[in-house]
């Protein structure tokens, strides 16, 4: 039996020594240990000008066999990297079947300097240490997008903006296939109310990722938020719409702004006409109990009683009643118009 398997990431071996090495290391291993029956083809993922092993984004269906052989011929390549990742997926009808991260982690100096940055940045008030060792891996290697991607990501907790501009950028070009520097940078150009700028890389945060990941639909909703700003509803719809009809899995980080989510996608709907699917919307706000938000209980029955008037149903008085009971003074002032 197969199933799709999803492949992406990059492993950097930092010369072209070791990356004739390793490369030949693999074509031995492949053909003794696995009889070639692994997921990736060689002439498709090494690269010689920049001596890495690169998968932008690989589909292919697999067996369970195929899958495991190519995880461990992964596991095995990256103990010679000196930076980067690979993400794998396996699922079966939209369900994750299995799912690897593969990282070098040998005992190289810039190996464990990006670890040891990498943990600190999980602990508070150890942001001055975790930027030393990210500094640290980056001297070592100076291609290491992944140590200048988490020192960006600090820089932007301690709001050093324009540091932070500097290492997501030298992050992306370094390794222009992962999402997470576009969306760091996306933010802080967010923050500076560069509203195109944070558009274009919020949208190549979703082009760089897959729906399997958290970050794939908080660069959508950010994207949208942006699309907001400057009053392009038009533009905010699809990725509002995405987010909505998506079924997160228990324990994904996007569940807390589904109600938000919901409640800007109704008001896009209403500013562009669409009045009937905009109280739907707004219905299905008032079902969420819970959320990651600041609308409040008046307006969500202001907005759902404003899209059923326009869309000519019954109830909207109700709606602004309810409202107006909640002290809101905005539906005091509708009830006065009719």
């Amino acid at each position: 039996m197969t199933y799709k398997t999803i492949w992406t990431g990059r492993l950097e071996f930092g010369s072209a020594r070791s990356y004739e090495k390793v490369l030949k290391m693999y074509q031995h291993r492949v053909e003794s240990y696995y009889k070639f029956d692994i997921l990736l083809e060689e002439e498709e993922i090494f690269d010689e000008a920049s001596s890495s092993l690169t998968v932008p984004r690989f589909i292919t269906q697999g067996s369970e066999k195929s899958w495991k052989n190519t995880i461990s011929m992964l596991e095995y390549v990256a103990q010679f990297a000196v930076a980067g990742n690979m993400t794998a997926w396996m699922t079966e009808n939209g369900k994750i079947l299995h799912h690897g991260i593969i990282e070098p982690k040998s005992d190289r100096s810039a190996v464990q300097a990006y670890l040891k940055g990498r943990e600190l940045l999980e602990k508070k008030g150890k942001e001055d240490e975790a930027i030393k060792s990210l500094n640290k891996a980056i001297e070592k290697y100076d291609r290491h997008a992944q140590a200048y991607e988490r020192r960006g990501f600090i820089n932007f907790k301690l709001k050093n903006y324009e540091d932070a501009i500097y290492d997501f950028t030298k992050s992306i070009d370094f390794s222009p296939s992962n999402p997470e520097p576009y969306f760091g940078r996306g933010n802080v150009e967010k923050l500076n109310k560069n509203w195109d700028n944070a558009i274009k890389d919020f949208d190549l945060a979703v082009k760089t990722s897959i729906p399997l990941q958290p970050i794939y639909w908080q660069a959508r909703r950010f994207k949208a938020q942006c699309h907001f700003a400057i009053k392009d509803y038009v533009g905010a719809i699809p990725d509002l719409k995405f987010f909505c009809a998506r079924n997160f899995k228990p324990g994904n980080p996007n569940i807390p702004f589904k109600r938000a989510v919901w409640f800007d996608y109704g008001k896009a709907l209403l500013e562009t006409g669409d009045y009937e699917t905009a109280f739907h919307a707004f219905d299905q706000v008032l079902q969420i109990e819970e959320g990651k938000d600041r609308i409040s209980e008046a307006d969500k029955y202001i907005y759902r009683g404003i899209a059923r008037e326009k869309a000519g149903k019954n109830g909207f008085l109700k709606d602004w009643k309810e409202a107006e009971k909640l002290g809101s003074k905005k539906a005091t002032q509708l009830l006065k118009r009719r």
